[in-house]
């Protein structure tokens, strides 16, 4: 498989709608194009280095694999997004729905996923979600999709079963699960993340890119830079600060001019290098 590309430095959430199916679900196919392309619009036209693309209005979610109708609605929303846009566009299934999530990037041509709970388990608030990362990687391998793995390490809204050492979760996700890249976040959405938790990630798993998730504001972003590859960015920049509207562009451009300083131009190892 080609060398995996991953984006560096700013990641902003498009978070989609209820889609058909969802119990809030109220837009047309056409309003949703509409919206996840103008989100997408906004964020290449400020700088940003990706986007990603979440059913984040189809609450509640079902806990791994979702019906039929949602991955053709994400899969025609992301062909949509992929045209409107020229930067790097990912794909995450909430809430754990990895291998359709990986179908709908192989299939539209997206480069990356993002994957809840990749390895063990955790308690959350649609019950125990288990990893299922040997699926995930094979699903790929047939595939033959040049598609890289963002996993969460210790997700947010969710909690152990039981003792958790982060440091061989994170060499698990990594190592074992062969993720080719880590996510670290707070306790929930917009929250901030705990600076000791990324450090014991980021010694754990020095070789793998490490992204931060949630809690990242122009206030922060440059010092998070300092720490991290990159940040996953949704909530900060949204209209009036709230997850599930669309992305504000005065919000966006200045969260972006903050990040700047620390721009990172680099070249981390190879995604394969484990695969």
């Amino acid at each position: 498989m080609p060398e995996l590309s991953l984006p560096q430095n700013v990641i902003l959430m498009v978070h989609l709608p209820p889609l058909p199916g969802a119990p809030d679900a109220s837009l047309t196919m056409a309003e949703l194009i509409g919206f996840a392309c103008r989100d997408a619009e906004v964020a290449q036209a400020a700088g940003a280095d990706g986007v990603l693309v979440e059913n984040y209005g189809d609450i509640p979610f079902f806990k791994d694999g979702v019906p039929a109708v949602t991955i053709a609605a994400m899969a025609t929303i992301v062909t949509h997004v992929r045209q409107a846009v020229t930067i790097p566009v990912g794909v995450n299934v909430l809430r754990n729905d990895a291998c359709a999530a990986l179908s709908i990037a192989a299939a539209t041509g997206a480069g990356f996923i993002r994957v809840n709970v990749h390895c063990g388990a955790r308690v959350t608030d649609q019950g125990i979600i288990e990893g299922r990362a040997a699926e995930t990687l094979r699903l790929r391998r047939d595939l033959g999709a040049n598609v890289a793995i963002l996993a969460d390490v210790a997700v947010k809204h969710s909690a152990p079963l039981g003792p958790e050492q982060l440091a061989q979760l994170a060499r698990d996700t990594a190592y074992r699960g062969h993720a080719d890249a880590l996510i670290v976040t707070g306790s929930g959405t917009g929250a901030p993340v705990d600076l000791d938790a990324l450090r014991i990630v980021r010694q754990a798993v020095p070789d793998r890119p490490l992204y931060l998730g949630s809690g990242v504001t122009d206030d922060n972003v440059a010092a998070l830079l300092n720490q991290a590859d990159g940040v996953i960015v949704g909530t900060s920049v949204k209209e009036g600060g709230l997850t599930g509207n669309p992305l504000d562009p005065a919000r966006t451009r200045r969260l972006i001019a903050h990040s700047a300083g620390q721009a990172q131009d680099q070249r981390w190892p190879s995604a394969n290098s484990s695969n």
